[in-house]
C-alpha cells in the first residue's frame, strides 16, 4: 500500500522556514541572469542607478546584491530573521527592513521600484497587490520573478519526478510551474502586467547543486523525523548525477519568469 500523502504545509509556515538554512541558502541558490537587470531598465525608462527600489521578501539578498551592483538605491524586506541576518552580514551597507509585502512598512509613493524575487507566491495577493500600488510612485513598476528549472532538459524533469515520489506531495523543489504553463504571478489585474520567459544556465559543483535541493522549503519543513530519509535521498541523487556529470559540474538550466507592472 502506498504511503499517505502528507498534509500540505500551510504557505505561512514554508514561508518562514528558510532563516535556519540562510547560510546553505545563500551559498547555494542560484542568481539571476543580466537579462532581468536590464528588462528593469527597459520597462521603467530609467537607469537603475536614477531609481529607489524596495526589495521585498528580499532572503538573503541574492537579488538585492545585483541591483545595489547597478546602482539601484535599495531598501530590502524580509520578515524571517535568519535570513535578514544573513542579508546584514554580506550586504552591510544596505538597510533591511523587517516585514513582509501584506503590509510594506513605506510611505507612499516613496519608490520607483518594488521586486519580488523568488517571494511573490508567499503573500496574501489581496493585500499584497495594493501595498505596491500604494508605495509605488505614479509610472513606478512591480516586478515579480522565479527561476523556474527548464524541465524542457530531460534530466530536470526526471529528477523532479523522483523528489516529488520522495515527498510523497504534489509538489517539488523545482520551481513550478514549469516553463510553457501559467506563470505563478497571480493576484495582479487582467490589463497590464507584462510577462517574459529568460533562459539561462549555470555551472555549479554537484555539492553545490544537492544543497540548492536541500534549502528549498519543501524539504525544510519535513523535520527531525524525516532527515535521515532525506539525506540518504540526495545522497542517490548524487550518485545517480554522477553518471551525467562525471566531471562533478553539474550544468543547471533555468527560465527566469519575469512579469512586470506599471502602475
Amino acid at each position: 500500500m502506498p504511503p499517505a500523502t502528507p498534509s500540505p504545509v500551510p504557505a505561512s509556515v514554508r514561508a518562514l522556514s528558510f532563516g535556519g538554512a540562510a547560510a546553505l541558502y545563500a551559498a547555494a541558490r542560484p542568481g539571476y541572469p543580466p537579462e532581468v537587470f536590464a528588462a528593469l531598465e527597459e520597462v521603467t525608462g530609467r537607469a537603475l542607478p536614477a531609481l529607489s527600489a524596495v526589495d521585498v521578501g528580499a532572503g538573503t539578498g541574492i537579488a538585492t546584491r545585483e541591483l545595489v551592483l547597478r546602482g539601484a538605491r535599495v531598501t530590502a524586506v524580509e520578515p524571517d530573521a535568519g535570513m535578514a541576518a544573513e542579508l546584514r552580514r554580506s550586504l552591510p551597507g544596505v538597510p533591511v527592513v523587517r516585514g513582509d509585502g501584506n503590509r510594506l512598512p513605506f510611505a507612499g509613493g516613496s519608490a520607483d521600484l518594488v521586486t519580488y524575487a523568488q517571494s511573490w507566491h508567499w503573500t496574501d495577493q489581496a493585500r499584497s497587490w495594493p501595498e505596491a500600488v500604494r508605495v509605488l510612485r505614479p509610472g513606478g513598476v512591480l516586478a515579480l520573478w522565479w527561476n523556474v528549472a527548464d524541465h524542457q532538459v530531460p534530466w530536470v524533469a526526471e529528477q523532479d519526478a523522483r523528489i516529488r515520489r520522495h515527498l510523497g506531495a504534489d509538489h517539488g523543489v523545482h520551481a513550478t510551474p514549469a516553463p510553457g504553463t501559467p506563470s505563478r504571478a497571480v493576484g495582479l489585474p487582467e490589463e497590464g502586467p507584462v510577462g517574459r520567459r529568460l533562459p539561462w544556465s549555470r555551472r555549479v559543483s554537484l555539492r553545490t547543486h544537492l544543497d540548492n535541493l536541500a534549502s528549498h522549503s519543501a524539504f525544510l519543513v519535513r523535520g527531525e523525523e524525516h532527515a535521515e530519509a532525506d539525506h540518504r535521498f540526495l545522497t542517490e541523487e548524487g550518485d545517480r548525477l554522477r553518471g551525467l556529470f562525471p566531471d562533478g559540474t553539474v550544468e543547471e538550466r533555468y527560465v527566469v519568469d519575469l512579469t512586470t507592472v506599471t502602475v
